[in-house]
């Protein structure tokens, strides 16, 4: 039996300028540039360029507005072939002559691979296996992809009947390409491949480094040493030897090539000065845009709205005009909230880490966490989580990432708390100074913290050596 009834419900929900605003908020400063041309591009009510103050008393400029202009006709611009707009946005007059831009191009690993596949002498159905497996290789180097899942896609994408066979016959050609090492399937057969080459060489180092990867790879890996030892009957200096050899090859191949045109420069959004002890935080440049609501769509929404015919079509144009000045408007607002924002967080921080700021010293942080900053600044702690997470500060001693800052406390055997990033660098101080034939186990690294005054349980000792990316004892042995 169906029911009706009132029910009155209270819910929270986000306008569309905040969340505008929390979107641009987490963006760093080189994706807010994009952010902001795309905005440009989108909307013509946006303009590039600091706001317009007329002087009421220049009458130069009276005279200019009484001139005939050319005025954005908003029925033009909803035609599929207007660009009239587009030519305003790029800052160039329909009679200034076109300048031709350089682009930069950048070679992929995938195109370095693609070139050397023309130097192989193959018929049409080779080269479309043979450019197949080049296009399963991984930006690393290596081609993950089972080989008969590649026979599979051959035949139902490219009509190409193979085998495996085949394939991997053709691969093996292709892993003749440079970098040394590429086309492989997994890290043995990678270091395998490099070997081959240096074997030419006829070196003894390199035929007993070849002999452990091809069959003591297991125990290579796991630092099983006197095994491989009394194994090969060698000694402890030609084992040193051969691995001094597998160390200097390169288990990304693909690495170099592959991050051609990726690799991203750290653009910091805050820069801090120190002028005789006192602390300056600004902002990059480049997270404050010079932004404007275009006057001309002003005037025009005024002429639009003050006009006496309103039909149907009238109606919609004011209503299109008038979208796109709010969106404007609300796009502007937010970049300042945003820029006021970022600076109120990093003043805090700056002032909680004070000590620090002065001298560089990491023992000097002290612990905090969002919640610290959240309360200084009166706001919510998703908000500082936010900048937190995707913000850089430039400093006298570096470019760190704001949630560097951020730390939890380790109480003291003197009752003092002190940052868990303290105990990191203590904590890598004792592990860079072990012997390295007898590395230190997480038991005895715990009893020297604890020796050192910091009350800190094993299980800890192994979480903060994980989150410092050192392996464990047997793994940090040397001979």
């Amino acid at each position: 039996m169906q029911r009706l009834d009132l029910r009155q419900t209270l819910g929270q929900r986000l306008s569309p300028q905040q969340i505008q605003f929390i979107k641009l908020l987490q963006v760093p400063t080189v994706a807010l540039e994009a952010r902001v041309k795309n905005e440009l591009e989108s909307n013509p009510a946006l303009e590039d360029g600091p706001e317009e103050e007329l002087d009421p008393y220049d009458t130069a400029s009276k005279e200019e507005e009484e001139e005939p202009k050319d005025e954005l006709n908003l029925e033009e611009y909803l035609h599929d072939d207007y660009s009239g707009y587009k030519t305003q946005a790029d800052g160039r007059g329909s009679n200034e002559e076109e300048k031709e831009m350089p682009i930069a191009t950048v070679s992929t690993l995938s195109d370095a691979l693609k070139t050397q596949v023309g130097f192989m002498r193959l018929d049409d159905r080779q080269r479309i296996i043979v450019l197949q497996l080049v296009g399963s290789i991984e930006s690393d180097g290596y081609i993950r992809r089972e080989t008969e899942s590649i026979v599979n896609d051959l035949a139902f994408a490219q009509g190409v009947e193979t085998d495996i066979d085949e394939v991997e016959e053709l691969l093996r050609r292709v892993q003749l390409f440079d970098p040394p090492g590429i086309g492989a399937r997994n890290l043995q057969e990678c270091l395998l491949l490099q070997l081959e080459r240096k074997e030419a060489f006829d070196d003894s180092k390199i035929i007993l480094a070849k002999n452990i990867i091809e069959n003591y790879f297991d125990k290579f890996t796991k630092k099983h040493y006197k095994k491989i030892i009394s194994r090969l009957n060698i000694s402890e200096a030609e084992l040193k030897e051969a691995i001094e050899v597998i160390t200097k090859l390169n288990p990304k191949p693909g690495g170099a090539a592959g991050n051609a045109g990726k690799a991203q420069q750290i653009v910091p959004d805050y820069l801090i000065s120190n002028d005789n002890g006192k602390l300056q935080v600004t902002l990059n440049s480049r997270n404050a845009p010079e932004l404007r609501v275009s006057r001309s769509y002003s005037e025009m929404f005024d002429a639009y709205d003050k006009s006496d015919k309103k039909d149907k079509k009238m109606k919609e144009t004011i209503s299109f005009v008038k979208q796109k000045l709010d969106s404007a408007k609300w796009f502007i607002d937010a970049i300042k909230q945003r820029q006021a924002t970022l600076l109120r967080t990093m003043n805090a921080i700056v002032r909680y880490q004070y000590d620090y700021f002065q001298e560089g010293d990491e023992s000097k942080l002290r612990p905090m966490i969002l919640k610290d900053i959240a309360e200084k600044i009166e706001m919510d702690i998703s908000t500082v989580s936010r900048v937190a997470n995707s913000k850089a500060v430039q400093t006298d001693f570096g470019i760190f990432p704001l949630k560097y800052f951020f730390s939890e406390s380790i109480t003291t055997d003197t009752g003092e708390d002190v940052s868990s990033r303290e105990v990191k660098h203590i904590l890598k101080k004792i592990i860079d100074g072990e012997n390295k034939s007898k590395p230190f186990s997480d038991d005895k690294i715990e009893k020297q913290l604890r020796e050192k005054g910091y009350n800190i349980a094993r299980r800890t000792v192994a979480k903060y050596r994980e989150q410092l990316n050192i392996p464990v004892a047997r793994l940090r042995k040397e001979l």
